[in-house]
């Protein structure tokens, strides 16, 4: 069974950054994969893909802010946040876009000043 394992969350004031890091137990080669995230009280809401070829794609809320990359080597994805914004502040997951896994624990980030 596929394991997600996110990391990189924190807290961090408005204007900052921060490098969120998805690792899966499996290969990743040929699959597409995704950032999400959930704000307390919402649904889930994908936040930005990345293809096997590496073309990128992104919600209207990120773009221009986030950049999502991918190690196939590694079994790795990542993703890149910049002049983050209080209404980022979820827990953020990966997964496969296409037929997703089982979801990982997530890892929370907090933007505040």
């Amino acid at each position: 069974q596929v394991q997600l394992v996110e990391s990189g969350g924190g807290l961090v004031q408005p204007g900052g950054s921060l490098r969120l890091s998805c690792t899966v137990s499996g290969m990743i080669f040929g699959i597409y994969m995704a950032w999400y995230r959930q704000a307390p009280g919402e649904q889930r809401e994908l936040v930005a893909r990345i293809t096997t070829g590496s073309t990128t794609n992104y919600s209207d809320s990120v773009k221009g802010r986030f950049t999502i990359s991918r190690d196939n080597v590694k079994g790795a994805v990542y993703l890149q946040m910049d002049s983050l914004k209080p209404e980022d502040t979820a827990v953020y997951y990966c997964n496969n876009y296409r037929s997703p896994w089982s979801w990982g624990q997530g890892t929370q980030v907090t933007v505040s000043s």
